[in-house]
């Protein structure tokens, strides 16, 4: 990036640094804060400074998977710049000025990289800002992933929107080093990619915020699972004497039995004298339906992703679906609002204008098994639909002869001639042709040839005429 940020944000209007700007411009209220700390898990949580961060939340099994499901299958899609033809045919085309930007977004991440950095971003915190580098030509060279929580949307009196970024001297990874740590840059200068702006149109809501309380819940069941397990499986007891004892013996007799018999220790034999009894407590009735209770939660965290819960593990596929339909039904709930969004961003962010766009190349998301692929092109060559060379190419093989033309037999007639046609047995006989007329002496043999080429030709005039009646 060649431009200067104290330049450009001064040529917008907006001074950088202290409260100068805020006279100018308002921040944007952020509504983000009460789903990357859950404060109060349980009821008084809070009291005892027991809160769920969205780091753990983030490591529970279900959302980790819903969440490295989507970002993995967008970021195996490459851009393709394309071109509309003579023929109204979107084509891949490449152009100096979009093509490398396309092909290597920065110097530290691959396009892949960037696209999963690009879909994490808005789907944990609801916003992806990804700042724009030029070139002394103003053409865009390099996009920068940033982080949302070090950026915050400005709106000024006159409407017009900037972004103030924060750059962490640990977490700055742009070539150049800011003067300071804090920039104020016009939109124009960011792609803004954001998701459900249910309370601001600048401030995005991610589908983490539904699917927190659900994985808060079945992590609070894996911990209490946890704890369950690493005291031998064994529920805890009462111990009971026949005779009353006082208050310092039985907390004696507690810290002994939970020092000796219990955690590593559980299992353990126990010798107990005075009539003393353990009673173990038995397992309540909810205690069976974890399992059904962990389930339905999983199911309640793939919903805000429009994910199919058997996508990541969840339950059995439905029968009658083939690969190509799981596939397409992922597509359409899961991933093409989102790739829809980076098109018309890209489109929008690099200035590309038609007969030119960018499009994600689908095919290794919808790619079907290899007997169902060649079913397929097979029948889009029999229906005359691609040439033998197209689909061979599919199948990665080379060109064949003959192969860049597409076939057809002549075998089908339009009813009204086939309506009009005669019976074999009423059609008449052919006609006999007149005969040649005889020349006379002293035509010129060229003339005489001439004459022979005439009548032929009136021969098989005839001869079609007498078979088309």
């Amino acid at each position: 990036m060649n431009w200067n940020p104290a330049d450009l944000a001064m040529a917008a209007g907006v001074r950088r640094y202290g409260a100068d700007y805020v006279k100018e411009l308002t921040p944007v209220p952020d509504y983000r804060g009460g789903w990357r700390r859950i404060l109060e898990p349980y009821s008084g949580a809070w009291q005892q400074n027991v809160e769920e961060k969205q780091s753990t939340v983030l490591c529970y099994p279900t959302l980790y998977a819903c969440l490295n499901r989507i970002s993995q299958d967008i970021g195996k899609l490459p851009f393709q710049l394309k071109s509309v033809d003579s023929n109204g045919i979107w084509q891949p085309v490449q152009n100096a000025a979009y093509s490398p930007v396309l092909r290597k977004p920065n110097h530290y991440q691959t396009q892949q990289q960037f696209r999963e950095s690009w879909i994490l971003s808005k789907l944990i915190q609801g916003n992806t800002y990804a700042l724009k580098g030029r070139d002394n030509r103003g053409v865009v060279t390099s996009l920068y992933i940033l982080d949302p929580c070090n950026v915050v949307p400005l709106v000024a009196d006159s409407g017009d929107v900037y972004y103030r970024l924060n750059f962490p001297t640990s977490a700055n990874l742009l070539p150049e080093k800011y003067p300071g740590n804090e920039l104020v840059v016009p939109a124009s200068e960011i792609i803004h990619d954001r998701l459900n702006t249910f309370h601001h149109p600048l401030i995005g809501v991610p589908p983490l915020c539904a699917a927190n309380m659900p994985a808060c819940k079945n992590l609070k069941i894996l911990k209490d699972a946890t704890a369950f397990f690493s005291n031998g499986a064994n529920p805890g007891g009462i111990l009971t004497a026949p005779a009353g004892m006082s208050e310092a013996d039985a907390d004696a007799i507690k810290a002994y039995w939970n020092t000796n018999f219990s955690g590593d220790n559980a299992g353990k034999v126990a010798v107990i004298g005075a009539d003393m009894k353990f009673t173990a407590f038995a397992f309540k009735a909810a205690d069976s339906q974890l399992v059904e209770q962990l389930r339905y939660s999983d199911e309640q965290i793939c919903q805000p992703f429009g994910i199919p819960p058997f996508k990541i593990g969840i339950g059995s596929i439905p029968a009658g679906l083939g690969v190509d339909s799981i596939n397409q039904l992922y597509y359409s709930d899961a991933l093409q609002a989102h790739i829809e969004a980076m098109e018309a961003l890209l489109d929008e962010g690099l200035a590309i204008s038609p007969p030119l766009g960018v499009e994600m190349d689908l095919e290794p998301l919808l790619r079907m098994d290899v007997g169902k692929q060649t079913e397929v092109i097979a029948k889009q060559v029999a229906g005359k639909l691609i040439t033998p060379d197209e689909g061979r190419k599919r199948l990665g093989y080379g060109p064949t002869g003959g192969g860049d033309t597409i076939w057809a037999q002549q075998q089908d007639f339009p009813l009204a001639t086939l309506r009009d046609r005669l019976p074999p047995d009423q059609k008449p006989e052919p006609a006999t042709p007149p005969p040649p007329p005889e020349p006379s002496s002293a035509a010129s043999d060229e003339n005489k040839a001439l004459a022979a080429e005439v009548w032929q030709l009136k021969a098989i005039q005839a001869t079609r005429e007498a078979l088309n009646a």
